[in-house]
């Protein structure tokens, strides 16, 4: 079984309902990193020296590959990445390796028979 990690940088009040949306799509589990930071095409405001910020967490999701798409797209969707700009971002990298999955591998197993 192969994997992919998303990666996804949101606004920490989307945080709840991201996290939901993508076990529905097929997530098992998940890492949030609180309190990330970040910039996107413009420099954020400042106000007296203070940066007015929006807080970001950072969601970390080791999922398996064929349900990866279908996660990510509803990460999107749900987090509204491509309706209002800034929201966030969410992209996937490969996985070579992996352990400590297996309880993981033996629940998706039918899952993903079903999928192919």
């Amino acid at each position: 079984m192969h994997f992919k990690l998303i990666i996804t940088l949101i606004e920490d009040s989307k945080t709840n309902a991201v996290l939901e949306a993508a076990r529905q799509a097929g997530a098992t589990g998940s890492t949030v990193v609180n309190q990330a930071r970040g910039e996107g095409l413009s420099k954020s405001k400042t106000f007296f020296g203070l940066n007015l910020e929006i807080q970001r967490d950072m969601i970390l999701l080791l999922v398996e590959e064929h349900l990866s798409r279908q996660i990510l797209e509803t990460i999107a969707e749900v987090g509204e990445f491509d309706d209002k700009p800034g929201t966030g971002i969410a992209f996937q990298i490969d996985v070579e390796d992996a352990v400590g999955v297996s309880h993981q591998i033996e629940q998706l197993t039918s899952v993903v028979e079903e999928e192919l």
